[in-house]
């Protein structure tokens, strides 16, 4: 099973890389006279109501929808995981600190933030990107540290620390690596989190201009065709749907298989 959700993955991730020479037609090209029409020969998954190609359109969306998660997910990771283990293992005013912050963040609708500062702010995903990373941290933090202040009273952090190694190297370097599984399936959750949420942010119109290929956008965009051409905006949804699924469910094997290994 993790070998099938790992070629998915894989699959999806070519995609977006070699996107442009992969695409049958320039994405923004349009055929007026075409028009929207149902798979062909020509057009495997048919063209929306502007004549362009759909797979084409599905290629150059593919790397937007990759990216923009990806990067939300390495700095909610590394962010969290860092302040977490800080928390977790100084405890004190520290981390009195850090969990009233994160309560304060993990209290806000997060949607309706990121709705605010788009729609304040413009500029694209950039913004968004942005606040989607500072609200998806607080629960990275929560968890590490949960899992931190159990590790530090386990018998080899307390050998370690009457050994006289310092504080980083036993966080970094001892609690870290058994903290392993569930850093990398916070990391797959929040890009699953970023995918679904960037994808929403299209449908609902802001973020991005219309006619940019765009796999939340295009759903949207293309809801009034499903009479003449379903796939313009099935396609996308079902893309979204079976990556967000493949990420979830590689990030619980991973888990299971790593916790196998136990304390190191």
């Amino acid at each position: 099973m993790r070998a099938v959700l790992t070629a998915m993955l894989g699959l999806v991730a070519l995609a977006s890389l070699a996107g442009p020479w992969l695409a049958p037609y320039d994405p923004a090209a349009q055929d007026l006279a075409l028009g929207a029409a149902g798979p062909s020969a020509a057009h495997w998954l048919g063209t929306d109501e502007m004549g362009r190609d759909v797979v084409s359109r599905l290629l150059a969306g593919a790397r937007s929808a990759l990216f923009w998660p990806v990067l939300v997910a390495l700095f909610t990771t590394a962010l969290g995981t860092a302040l977490g283990l800080l928390s977790g293992y100084r405890r004190g005013w520290v981390d009195a600190l850090l969990m009233r912050v994160v309560d304060l963040a993990i209290a806000m609708p997060g949607l309706l933030v990121l709705i605010v500062v788009v729609g304040v702010l413009g500029g694209g995903y950039g913004w968004a990107v942005l606040a989607m990373a500072v609200l998806f941290t607080p629960g990275d933090i929560r968890v590490v540290r949960s899992l931190t202040l159990a590790q530090r009273e386990l018998a080899y952090a307390e050998a370690a620390l009457t050994l006289g190694l310092r504080p980083g190297r036993i966080m970094f370097r001892h609690l870290l690596p058994n903290l392993a599984p569930t850093v990398v399936a916070n990391a797959l959750l929040s890009f699953t989190g970023a995918l679904v949420a960037l994808a929403g942010l299209s449908f609902l119109g802001v973020g991005l201009p219309a006619g940019t290929p765009d796999w939340g956008l295009m759903v949207e965009e293309n809801r009034q065709l499903l009479d003449l051409n379903p796939w313009a905006s099935i396609a996308p949804a079902a893309l979204i749907t079976v990556v967000a699924c493949a990420a979830t469910l590689l990030g619980d094997r991973a888990f299971e298989s790593m916790s196998k290994g136990g304390v190191r």
